[in-house]
């Protein structure tokens, strides 16, 4: 069921059965775990710093920058 139908359904039930909606809805909250807000929203933010215009390296590439790495690491 969509929101909108949901809340459209809900005004037309009396204000006892709306309060127990309610009191069925904030039940079903206290029990689900809530993101942490600093994490997620970060995590947005590092997902627009990945995007680039260019494809992503071929396997070969990437044994190769890791090859270089290793040479600049151990042999200098």
């Amino acid at each position: 069921m969509l929101l909108q139908n949901l809340k459209e359904e809900a005004v037309k039930l009396s204000p006892s059965d709306r309060l127990a909606l309610v009191s069925a809805i904030i039940e079903s909250l206290q029990s689900t775990p809530i993101a942490k807000p600093g994490r997620s929203s970060a995590i947005r933010r590092m997902r627009g710093l990945l995007k680039t215009d260019q494809p992503a390296p071929t396997d070969q590439e990437v044994a190769a920058m890791l090859e270089e790495r290793r040479v600049e690491k151990y042999l200098q």
